[in-house]
C-alpha cells in the first residue's frame, strides 16, 4: 500500500490498482465502449493501427508517443497512474516517512521478468540509478540522495529535501525496472530485445514500421495480457486509420480524426472511445527568431486567433478551449481564472505596432502532415493573421522531420501539443518553461527568471492553497508573456472494432493492453 495522506484530485490510493481498470468517458461524450458480453476471452492477435513507427525502446532516452507508449508495454515502475490519474502501487507497495524524504518500496512477492528471471532490489537499484546517470528528456528532477537494497524484497530512497511530485515522477514509464546489468547484454543489445515485467514481449520489430509483441507468460496480473499477440501496425496518416479500421482490417486505431468521431460512434461495426486527456495543443514560438523574441509580436498573435472559433472549429465538440496552459483537469489548471488574452483583432493591432515589425512580415507555421486537424488549425491561423499584416506560409513535413525540425530550432512557430507524462502538473511547468531543461522549454528558448523560482518553490511546497497559487502565476505569466498560445484541450480520441473489449486509456493517452480482449476468440 501507499501510506501517503490522500490529497485532492490525484489521491494516492491506499490499496493495490484493480488488474481490471474501467474505461472513462469524458464528460459529455460518447459511451467509450459497450458492456462486455462476457468474461474474458483468451487468445488471439489485436491489430493497433499508428501513424508513426516505434524507432527506440531504450525508456532513458525516449519521449514522443509513438516510442513510450510500446516501451510502457515491455517495461513497468514502481508504482503506476489509473485512469482516473491516481497513482497506487503496481511493482511495490510504499511508505513514506513523515518529512517526506525517505520511501521504502517492497517489490511484489513472486515477481518475474519476461525472460523468467525473479525480479530483485538490486535490478530497481540499477535502473534507477541509470536513469539518474543518462538523464534524458524524462530525467529525475527529484533530490535523490540514495537508491540502495535494504531488505531482501526492498528498495529504500532517501531523498536529500522533500520533493511533493516525486511518486507522480516516480510513476513514468522512463522509471521502468529491467536486469541489472542489461540482463548480461551490451546497453545496445539490451535495447533491440528488451527484458521487462511489462504484459508484452517484443517479437518481430522494424524500425520504420511495424512492431509485434507477444504476451509475456511471467506476467505477475494472473491470467494476463488476454490476448496472444499486439501488433502495432504502421498505417501513412489518419484518414487511412479509420478506413482500414472500418473495413476490418485494424482491430483499434490510436487516433480518430475530430471530424470523423461521430461518424465512427454511428457505426454499428466501430466503437469510438472518448476519454479525458492531459494534453494542450499549441501555438509554440522559436524565440530565437527575432520577431519572436519581441513579446508584442506574440500578445499581437494571441490577440488574433480565435481559440474559441477554432476549438468549434476543428473538434466538433470533443475538446475544450484551453484558457491556461495546464489542462482543465489536473490540479492547479488555472483555466478558470481569465488569465489568456481575449480575441480582438483591435488589440492585436494596437500589439503589434507596439513591436519592431509595425508593419507586419512573412513567416513559416510548421505541422506535422497527415494530421488533417493540424492542418485545418494552420489554416485558420494563417487567415487570421493575415487581418494584421502577418503572411504565414504553412510548411508540412512528415513526423519524423517534423520532429527533427524543431528539435533544432529550425522552424519560425509551430502548431503542436504537450502532454503530461504522469499526474503532478510540475511535469507540465518543468518541460514547457524550464529553460535549463532537456527541451529549453519546449524548444521555445523562453526564459523568465520569475517562473523558474516558482517552477523550483512548487516542487517542495506541500499540496494546498499555496502550491496552488504557485502554479496559478506561472500561468498568469505565461498567459501574458506568450511563449505559447494554449488553445484547446483535446479528448483521447481511439476507436476499436465492436469486437474489442477491456479496452483501457489512461489520460495520458496509453492503451492498458493487458486488459483487452477479443470477443469472437
Amino acid at each position: 500500500m501507499i501510506t501517503r495522506p490522500t490529497t485532492r484530485r490525484f489521491a494516492f490510493a491506499a490499496a493495490a490498482l484493480s488488474a481490471a481498470l474501467v474505461l472513462s468517458a469524458c464528460s459529455g461524450g460518447t459511451a467509450a465502449e459497450p458492456a462486455p458480453t462476457g468474461d474474458p476471452v483468451s487468445g488471439g492477435t489485436l491489430v493497433f493501427g499508428r501513424t508513426a513507427a516505434v524507432n527506440d525502446l531504450d525508456l532513458n532516452q525516449q519521449i514522443t508517443a509513438n516510442n513510450a507508449f510500446a516501451i510502457d508495454k515491455i517495461f513497468e515502475p514502481l508504482v503506476a497512474f489509473d485512469e482516473n490519474g491516481e497513482i497506487g502501487p503496481w511493482l511495490a507497495d510504499v511508505t513514506e516517512n513523515e518529512a517526506g524524504t525517505v520511501y521504502v518500496f517492497t517489490l511484489r512477492d513472486g515477481l518475474k521478468f519476461s525472460n523468467g528471471a525473479d525480479v530483485t532490489p538490486a535490478d530497481v537499484v540499477f535502473s534507477l540509478n541509470r536513469h539518474l546517470e543518462v538523464g534524458g528528456p524524462l530525467a529525475f528532477s527529484a533530490p535523490i540522495a540514495s537508491v540502495a537494497q535494504t531488505g531482501e524484497r526492498e528498495v529504500t530512497i532517501v531523498l536529500d529535501s522533500p520533493y511533493t511530485p516525486f511518486l507522480s515522477e516516480l510513476s513514468s514509464f522512463s522509471n521502468g525496472i529491467f536486469p541489472a546489468d542489461f540482463g548480461g547484454a551490451s546497453e545496445e543489445e539490451f535495447f533491440q530485445n528488451p527484458v521487462g515485467t511489462g504484459p508484452f514481449v517484443v517479437s518481430e520489430w522494424d524500425k520504420t514500421g511495424d512492431l509485434t509483441f507477444v504476451k509475456n507468460e511471467h506476467y505477475w496480473q494472473e491470467g494476463k495480457p488476454y490476448i496472444d499477440e499486439l501488433v502495432y501496425k504502421f498505417v501513412a496518416d489518419d484518414t487511412q486509420l479509420r478506413q482500414q479500421l472500418g473495413a476490418g482490417q485494424l482491430d483499434a486505431i490510436d487516433a480518430v480524426p475530430a471530424a470523423n468521431a461521430a461518424e465512427v460512434d454511428s457505426d454499428d461495426a466501430t466503437v469510438l472511445s472518448q476519454t479525458p486527456g492531459w494534453s494542450t495543443d499549441q501555438i509554440f514560438f522559436n524565440t530565437q527568431r527575432p520577431e519572436f523574441a519581441d513579446e508584442h509580436v506574440r500578445r499581437a498573435i494571441a490577440h488574433a486567433v480565435d481559440r474559441e472559433g477554432i476549438t468549434a472549429a476543428t473538434s466538433f465538440g470533443t475538446a475544450e478551449v484551453a484558457n491556461a496552459l495546464i489542462p482543465s483537469n489536473v490540479e492547479y489548471s488555472a483555466d478558470d481564472e481569465g488569465y489568456a488574452l481575449d480575441y480582438s483583432i483591435d488589440s492585436a493591432k494596437k500589439e503589434l505596432a507596439q513591436s519592431g515589425y509595425a508593419d507586419g512580415f512573412d513567416v513559416t507555421l510548421m505541422i506535422p502532415s497527415g494530421n488533417s486537424q493540424r492542418a485545418q488549425i494552420a489554416e485558420i491561423v494563417q487567415e487570421s493573421l493575415s487581418q494584421i499584416g502577418i503572411t504565414v506560409q504553412i510548411e508540412e513535413l512528415d513526423i519524423a522531420a517534423f520532429r527533427e525540425r524543431f528539435k533544432a530550432y529550425d522552424y519560425d512557430f509551430m502548431v503542436n501539443n504537450g502532454q503530461l507524462d504522469a499526474p503532478d502538473p510540475n511535469g507540465f511547468i518543468t518541460f514547457q518553461a524550464d529553460p535549463e531543461g532537456f527541451s529549453k522549454s519546449y524548444w521555445t528558448h523562453y526564459t523568465n527568471d520569475r517562473v523558474t523560482e516558482l517552477m523550483n518553490e512548487g516542487q517542495t511546497t506541500p499540496e494546498g492553497d499555496d502550491r496552488q497559487a504557485i502554479y496559478f502565476e506561472i500561468q498568469k505569466i505565461l498567459a501574458e508573456q506568450v511563449p505559447y498560445i494554449p488553445l484547446q484541450f483535446p479528448a483521447n480520441l481511439k476507436a476499436t472494432t465492436a469486437e474489442v473489449q477491456g479496452f483501457t486509456v489512461l489520460p495520458n493517452g496509453s492503451v492498458r493492453f493487458q486488459d483487452a480482449w477479443l470477443a469472437s476468440k
